[in-house]
């Protein structure tokens, strides 16, 4: 086996890989064997992007779409982001304070980029997304996390919040509706929690890539709706990927106050340049045909619903796991600290014996727990569940 080189830099030695894409490259690598496996691990819908989506892309493509785009993005795709977060959220929001990004995932890295310097310290709620601490590493900061569990339904509160601020706290970054988790933060939540960190002239980083997806009358709200202040402090990021079933097109948002904009602007253009052309032009379609748009997102919402009720009652039918029903994305978060096993060991021995492949608790920062996504098939749904059951009545 080749040594890895003493000569590569600090920031590859220390960046850990995804462990949610590295579960679910094992358990397509297994399927690819033969196996039957089950894929929890995956947070990607598994409905096609809609059809009017993918015809728009196919003319852009013909129309000669395929030319470098502005570094913020094509313009009308940016006015179109505008008028939706002035109009549906009634947040005033110009072109010039849109970003177009190649994913959500760089919105977020280009935000604490912005943001961050070496010494600041970015305060982390877990159970958090994967690649939140290994950014704010990247940009030579230091996460700094703090824990909720199912005691307080996975969300922070403004206490557990002032106790983490110090004089180097420069970014908060909250996730609502959230992965791994599936909360969401009330209007008064989100609130107390906006105030503290104004109070303390923190910025917020405010993933929303899951704001449509949401269950029980629940709305989405975000910390930049409660004052100028919060709104001038507050860094919205997100995208097509997963309202729009559009992960492999890599096109991400970032809304925020002028300056922080062309910031964000300036990093993106000496790294990436833009989001892919044609790709732009063809998610445009998603707001100049919303009629379609929100005909599709129904579709998957009434099914993403279903399955959600479905695995929060099947797990919960298992002897030794507790879950909390969840109110957004397409996640649930069972705890399984009952059965004697750490939940690598949980997950690595579910996998390997029952071919039912979920992301343990640890990789978000919740020893104890593992995250089922019911993005997936009902049959997959059931025949996983029933593994499941199997595998803890062994325990």
């Amino acid at each position: 086996m080749s040594q890895v080189p003493a000569s590569l830099s600090s920031w590859a030695l220390n960046v850990s890989t995804s462990p949610t894409l590295a579960v679910d490259a094992k358990a397509k690598a297994l399927k690819a064997a033969g196996e039957d496996v089950c894929g929890f691990a995956a947070g990607e819908p598994d409905f096609d992007t809609p059809a009017h989506i993918k015809a728009a892309a196919v003319q852009a493509l013909g129309a000669g779409k395929t030319k470098y785009a502005p570094t913020p993005g094509i313009p009308p795709l940016r006015e179109a982001l505008a008028a939706k977060y002035t109009d549906t959220y009634g947040l005033p929001t110009t072109a010039a304070q849109v970003v177009v990004s190649p994913g959500g995932k760089f919105s977020c890295y280009l935000t604490v980029l912005a943001i961050c310097s070496p010494g600041d310290e970015v305060i982390v709620p877990a159970p958090y997304w994967v690649s939140y601490p290994e950014m704010v590493k990247l940009a030579g900061a230091t996460p700094k996390t703090v824990l909720a569990t199912d005691a307080t339904g996975f969300k922070l509160t403004p206490e557990m919040l002032e106790a983490a601020i110090t004089p180097k706290s420069k970014l908060l970054i909250l996730n609502s509706p959230s992965n791994p988790t599936g909360a969401v933060y009330t209007a008064a939540e989100l609130g107390t929690l906006t105030a503290v960190a104004v109070k303390h002239n923190l910025y917020i980083m405010s993933d929303e890539i899951y704001e449509h997806l949401l269950y029980d009358g629940v709305k989405h709200v975000s910390p930049a709706s409660f004052s100028d202040e919060a709104r001038e402090r507050t860094i919205i990021v997100s995208g097509f990927a997963k309202t729009f079933a559009m992960t492999g097109w890599r096109l991400g948002t970032i809304v925020a106050a002028e300056p922080i904009a062309k910031a964000v602007a300036k990093l993106q253009s000496q790294t990436t340049s833009n989001a892919t052309t044609f790709a732009q032009w063809g998610s445009l379609a998603a707001y100049t045909e919303a009629d379609k748009t929100k005909v599709a997102l129904d579709e998957m919402l009434v099914a993403f619903d279903r399955r959600r009720k479905l695995v929060h009652s099947g797990l919960n039918a298992i002897d030794g796991i507790e879950c909390l029903l969840a109110q957004g994305a397409f996640y649930l978060f069972p705890n399984i600290s009952s059965f004697g096993l750490d939940d690598l060991t949980f997950c690595e021995r579910l996998l390997d014996e029952q071919k039912v492949a979920a992301v343990p608790g640890s990789a978000f920062g919740a020893p104890g727990f593992m995250r089922i996504s019911y993005a997936t098939a009902d049959e997959t749904l059931n025949k996983g569940l029933d593994r499941l059951g199997k595998f803890c009545a062994g325990l």
